[in-house]
């Protein structure tokens, strides 16, 4: 419990600051205008940064057998750390024309919604994000390290798999168009095979019936190739979603800066109406 001495010399002094602000209001009022221009002033003159923001699938990489792949490359924190690298960002900062220092510092990585568990596991999109003051090497830098990140995750392991399925749908291809030329010739066989006896039209049909099953089985392997093939291009394989393009982004906000500055010179105003009361007090007596 306060004791009385000590509320009464709180009452003095809380009276000598409302004496002060009272007396000397326009030191307050003075300090909230220049506060308030010198905050408005330094949004102004705080310079303009850009912005670019490069969106970026890890993708879902999955093995023979269907299951997903573990492993760094669909980490988020592996993206942070790959950009981070001292060498990343001097490649990044040669092939936009900027100082490694320049983009030191001014690289930012996050996600875009979250995975699930289970059946529902996705994998989030990763924005990754370049400061600066000039718009075209800001998205510049931002592209080629949504580049490195794409090449040194999961696009090595799955471009090999679309390799592998490229090149076995190419030769299904081939022989699918063999099998088209081969059934085209026994179908002009059969139809000069009136003449011919019963035998020899058996044996025609029965290469006709083996071509065609061949062919429907090509046809088969071929529709599952191209499904896995666009699979892996599409979800197992690391991309580029969206490539970066600067904004504009202020460095201050004009009404933040003129608020603060404002708050901050009332309040110095008031501290100089309390310091300089006395001496206005004397003065005047």
């Amino acid at each position: 419990m306060t004791t009385p001495a000590t509320d009464a010399e709180r009452e003095v002094d809380l009276g000598r600051w409302r004496r002060a602000v009272v007396r000397l209001w326009w030191l307050p009022v003075a300090g909230l205008v220049l506060g308030a221009i010198i905050g408005y002033a330094y949004s102004l003159h705080g310079g303009t940064n850009y912005k670019a923001t490069a969106l970026i699938s890890l993708g879902q990489p999955t093995s023979p057998g269907g299951a997903l792949v573990p492993s760094y490359g669909t980490n988020p924190r592996a993206v942070s750390e790959i950009v981070s690298a001292a060498s990343v960002q001097a490649q990044a900062a040669e092939q936009a024309d900027m100082t490694p220092a320049a983009v030191r510092g001014h690289v930012s990585v996050g996600t875009v919604g979250s995975a699930g568990a289970g059946a529902t596991r996705t994998q989030p999109l990763i924005s990754l994000t370049v400061t600066g003051i000039h718009p075209k090497n800001v998205a510049a830098a931002a592209n080629v390290l949504a580049g490195v990140v794409v090449e040194r995750t999961t696009a090595r392991y799955v471009d090999e798999k679309i390799k592998t399925f490229q090149t076995t749908l190419d030769n299904v291809t081939k022989q699918l168009d063999g099998i088209t030329q081969q059934l085209v010739v026994i179908n002009r066989a059969l139809k000069a095979a009136a003449h011919l006896d019963p035998l020899q039209q058996l044996v025609i049909v029965g290469q006709q019936n083996n071509a065609e099953t061949r062919q429907g089985n090509l046809i088969a392997q071929q529709e599952t190739l191209q499904q896995q093939l666009v699979f892996a291009q599409q979800v197992e394989a690391a991309r580029v979603v969206v490539k970066a393009a600067a904004v504009k982004a202020s460095a201050h906000s004009k009404s933040s800066s003129l608020a603060i500055g404002a708050i901050i010179g009332l309040i110095i105003g008031a501290i100089g109406a309390i310091v300089a009361e006395p001496r206005f007090r004397r003065k005047q007596a």
